[in-house]
């Protein structure tokens, strides 16, 4: 078990950030996690204690938005994300987080930006398209499996759909709850799972469900105009840090 207390400093407010996206709640906030946690260990350790964590908010989130979700969202994204993870996988040894923190980091400033510099006005919603679906299932698979950070792809094919916000939710729950138990054999295989990490997501723990509650709470009384604009905003905000991460690790 870490016993720096220092860590814990970080750790707390990651994990909360995290539940609070977990429900629904701010989308890619949870990207601040791993970060938050690689300013006092290595980042790759700070992964392995995350999944456990977010494999249990995961639970506490498929029980809050149970029933509610858009399929075809799913069966587009989820075979996709799959094949994306078993790519993090083989191209573990070749791939840095600082790459894919900066590619994906690039692309959710756009994405972002384009919303904030007119389409917040559109309230018009896009079809389902398989080709992006595919794609971008395909990058939050890569990208969470190397650093936790599925979440802006993941947004660059749903956002853009206007589920209702509670849909939106439901949906990411499902999707994201697939991608990190089909996580759990690469890093097994990696070695993330050792005792010192285990035991330190456990004394984190107790306070996955209370925060995914809480952001279940919070899209449930938010007005879906609102819930987008902070949604955007996360990822906008996010997207600078992981522009910086990017560029100050190669």
């Amino acid at each position: 078990m870490i016993e720096d207390p220092l860590f814990y400093a970080a750790a707390i407010p990651a994990v909360l950030l995290i539940g609070l996206s977990k429900g629904g709640f701010g989308g890619a906030i949870a990207l601040l996690a791993v970060p938050l946690l690689s300013l006092r260990i290595p980042p790759i350790q700070a992964a392995g204690i995350m999944l456990p964590i977010l494999i249990c908010m995961d639970m506490v989130g498929l029980w809050a938005w149970r029933g509610t979700y858009n399929k075809k969202t799913l069966i587009i994204m989820i075979p996709a994300a799959i094949v994306g993870i078993v790519l993090g996988w083989l191209t573990a040894a070749y791939v840095t987080d600082a790459h894919i923190r900066l590619i994906v980091g690039c692309v959710a400033l756009a994405f972002s930006a384009s919303y904030f510099l007119g389409g917040a006005k559109s309230k018009e919603s896009r079809p389902h398209s398989w080709p992006k679906g595919l794609f971008w299932g395909a990058v939050a698979g890569f990208t969470s499996f190397v650093s936790h950070a599925g979440g802006p792809p993941y947004q660059m094919y749903t956002l853009p759909l206007r589920m209702d916000s509670k849909l939106f939710a439901g949906t990411a729950i499902i999707f994201f709850s697939v991608v990190n138990l089909v996580k759990v054999v690469p890093y097994f295989y990696l070695g993330q799972f050792n005792a010192e990490n285990l035991a330190t997501s456990a004394i984190l723990l107790p306070l996955a469900p209370l925060a995914t509650l809480a952001g279940v709470k919070l899209v449930k009384i938010t007005p879906q105009d609102t819930f987008y604009a902070i949604t955007y905003s996360a990822v906008l905000i996010v997207s600078f840090k992981l522009i910086w991460d990017g560029l100050t690790g190669l």
